[in-house]
């Protein structure tokens, strides 16, 4: 599938309610600071209540995902005008209270998904879901890190048809060649965060942030 044109990107922002910036590298809003426009609640059984907060904390406007008994997200909703391959997704992720993943970051690579977890299997698991059939606690992306409450993570993904790459506050966590490699998404109601979307797994998540800009489709050097 082609990559994302400018003047989809334009209507895609334009149709959740977000304005256009004239950001010269061309990252796009996909959160008007104001309400879940473009975004609706995943679905998940049982999950917790899903709403924008203005000022969180006095950072500004955020989304909170509220813990609930599994999982809690939003989905995006105009799938059909997102890129699939050559671009980045950027958002800042907080962990407000909880034990498990506060950022399962589920995203379109070709014709397949996945989703990068940061924060799971106990709260320390990074990785991606799934490569080979395998979770992201037993892959060859699987890493520990810690997390604190009540800290924002800035959490960077860059799709190209070569590589998955990822980093967490400018620091690489996740560099994979595609080549030979099944993407895949976790078994179960992972699907409700399709085409995109981002969850937490019983905890309490805040979200600020979130853009998106397409990459060129030969570029010369993606790493930040």
């Amino acid at each position: 599938m082609p990559r994302l044109r400018p003047f989809l990107a334009a209507a895609l922002l334009l149709a959740a309610g977000c304005t256009p910036s004239p950001d010269p590298a061309g990252w796009r809003p996909l959160f008007d600071g104001r309400s879940l426009a473009g975004w609706v609640p995943s679905g998940f059984d049982a999950e917790g209540p899903v709403r924008v907060e203005p000022d969180f904390r006095g950072g500004g406007p955020a989304i909170l995902l509220h813990r609930g008994t599994t999982a809690t997200g939003i989905t995006w909703t105009r799938g059909a005008e997102l890129p699939r391959q050559n671009y980045e997704i950027e958002l800042e992720a907080m962990r407000v209270e909880g034990g498990d993943f506060f950022c399962g970051l589920t995203f379109p690579v070709g014709r397949e998904a996945c989703t990068l977890v940061v924060g799971g299997w106990g709260g320390t698991v990074v990785g991606i879901s799934r490569v080979d059939r395998v979770d992201a606690a037993e892959n060859e992306t699987a890493r520990e890190m810690e997390f604190a409450d009540g800290r924002w993570y800035r959490i960077r993904l860059q799709v190209t048809p070569e590589r998955l790459r990822a980093w967490i506050d400018g620091a690489p966590v996740v560099d994979l060649a595609l080549a030979g490699k099944a993407l895949s998404l976790r078994p179960g109601p992972t699907h409700r965060s399709l085409p995109l979307g981002v969850a937490t797994y019983m905890t309490t998540g805040a979200l600020r942030g979130l853009r998106l800009r397409p990459l060129p489709e030969k570029p010369a050097d993606l790493r930040p």
